[in-house]
């Protein structure tokens, strides 16, 4: 089984992409150089905001976890884990952690990528305030190859 929910968020002249264990989408208008683990701000979701469908598979121990981020025609795929644990409450923020903590906006653990391991010319494209990202969060109770991911990203066609 595979659900999915689509976040829409914006690139900032301060997104630098450094933080070695996290990755976050805010909700926030702005962002300052400390926050080196935001990639993208003014989302349109929150961890508190993610589906039910979709927060009901998240908070399975067994589930496979994969956020797509596509900008400017550039796409990147993050691959981790649900957890039993995960709070999913948080109203502004989600947070991809590399580790298996978990606090109010951790929507993935043991992720593969944090926010430094994101491509580099995805990160120079979201410096920009113009720059628009949506970021397709997929759960599925089996392992996806890449194939398998974007084939359900071409379906979906959320970048339209």
């Amino acid at each position: 089984m595979i659900k999915f929910d689509v976040i829409k968020a914006k690139g900032h002249f301060n997104v630098r992409a450094k933080h070695r264990t996290t990755l976050e989408i805010t909700k926030d208008d702005y962002l300052t150089p400390r926050g080196d683990c935001i990639i993208g701000i003014l989302s349109d979701k929150g961890a508190k905001d993610i589906s039910e469908e979709t927060k009901k598979l998240l908070k399975r121990d067994e589930t496979y976890v994969y956020l797509v981020i596509h900008v400017e025609g550039l796409t990147d795929i993050i691959r981790g884990r649900g957890s039993s644990k995960l709070k999913l409450t948080d109203p502004n923020r989600m947070i991809f952690r590399k580790s298996n903590y978990i606090c109010e906006a951790t929507v993935m653990i043991n992720s593969d990528k944090s926010a430094k391991d994101i491509n580099r010319e995805i990160v120079r494209k979201l410096r920009t305030d113009q720059s628009n990202m949506v970021a397709i969060l997929l759960t599925s109770d089996s392992p996806l190859k890449d194939e398998e991911i974007l084939r359900v990203v071409i379906n979906l066609n959320p970048v339209s």
